[in-house]
């Protein structure tokens, strides 16, 4: 008698982890955002129901259909997807279309709507990367074939051309902390690759050449570390965002102050919705919010390399292993600017900081994760 198949189901338990990361932001945002929101606009909730609306909402409609599309159609399109991207990182220049804020140029402002390009590009590159490495890079059995290691160099090279168009289009912004970020993805996408050992080694070289460059071409890199390796250095200046970022943290104590009850986010911290919503949320909630939140991103990591490691097919094997690796890299270099373990950036935190760009590429990426669960 012929057994009944039995239809692909996803991973509930990566689903449940992104529905107390979603949760958790809801509240955290809810919270932080209230004085500010109330003070800006008269409107206590205006930035969480502006989250919602433009970031949740659309972000789970876009999720669930990154959830349902076919992999290989996905696959198909991701070349298009990069380059249009790049033409919507090329239009924040354009005079009544880019936005400006703080000196920065990285928003497209289309009547009341604003999105920012380079939160997409963190999905559309990791597309285009897994699909362009899966069909160029030989494969596991192919590595000591004839014209293996010529086709290394090839795939090296045309690695870097892509590479410099990204940071042509990122660093004219400036968004160092994006690119920074892209690069150490797309290194954990090619090292795992069947790639060869020097490659990495020599992209790794490039990469803290390319930081050192970029660090002495402006002042305020430099000064971020310098704040990084005295953190007592000048702290009502350059070191004031880290010195009320460790206030915060450790003011929260074992449990926390409470929700709504910190007072770091009342005009202290700088960013308390965006970048370092952590501090505040350590603030509230404490050691024990703060491992909890820890905890989930961890498990993110775990059901996502899970899913790697089960999944046969080369291009979703490479883009789940570029999705944990973009959100759970940049949750982590967040956090760490946050406790002074690393530089500070200016990334925000997956699935928390304010932001709606942010949230719906988070969501997508989650929802073509889950997509690769249902396969593996």
């Amino acid at each position: 008698m012929a057994a009944v198949k039995r239809s692909n189901q996803p991973d509930f338990v990566l689903l449940g982890i992104i529905g107390l990361l979603l949760t958790a932001g809801i509240l955290i945002l809810a919270s932080v955002s209230a004085p500010y929101s109330h003070q800006k606009f008269g409107n206590t909730y205006y930035f969480l129901n502006h989250q919602i609306i433009y970031g949740l909402i659309p972000g789970l409609i876009f999720g669930f259909l990154a959830f349902k599309a076919r992999m290989s159609l996905i696959k198909k399109w991701a070349p298009f997807l990069l380059l249009g991207n790049l033409f919507l990182l090329a239009m924040v220049f354009v005079p009544r279309i880019g936005l400006q804020i703080e000196g920065a140029t990285r928003w497209i402002a289309i009547g009341p709507v604003s999105f920012q390009p380079s939160e997409i590009l963190k999905l559309t590159f990791v597309l285009y990367l897994a699909a362009w490495l899966a069909n160029r890079t030989p494969g596991q059995n192919a590595l000591k074939s004839r014209g293996a290691e010529r086709s290394f160099g090839q795939t090296l090279l045309s690695f870097f051309v892509i590479m410099g168009l990204i940071a042509i289009t990122l660093i004219s912004q400036p968004d160092i902390s994006t690119f920074g970020l892209i690069c150490l993805v797309a290194l954990s996408m090619y090292f795992t690759n069947n790639t060869p050992v020097s490659h990495s080694v020599l992209m790794v070289f490039l990469g803290m050449a390319s930081l050192f460059v970029l660090t002495k071409l402006a002042p305020y890199r430099t000064n971020r570390l310098l704040v990084f390796f005295n953190p007592e250095i000048d702290p009502m200046g350059i070191g004031y965002q880290l010195k009320q970022s460790l206030i915060a943290v450790g003011s929260g104590g074992a449990t926390g102050v409470g929700l709504g009850m910190g007072i770091q986010k009342l005009g202290f911290l700088p960013q308390p919705i965006a970048d370092s919503i952590f501090a505040v949320f350590s603030e509230e909630t404490g050691f024990a919010g703060s491992l909890f939140l820890i905890s989930l991103f961890l498990l993110f990591l775990w059901r996502g390399l899970k899913i790697t490691k089960e999944t046969e097919d080369r291009f979703q094997k490479l883009t789940a292993l570029g999705i944990v690796s973009w959100i759970t890299i940049q949750a982590f270099i967040n956090i760490g600017a946050m406790i002074g373990i690393l530089p500070l950036t200016g990334i925000p935190l997956p699935f928390i900081s304010y932001g709606g760009s942010a949230l719906v590429t988070t969501l997508i990426g989650a929802g073509i994760l889950l997509n690769i669960s249902k396969n593996s």
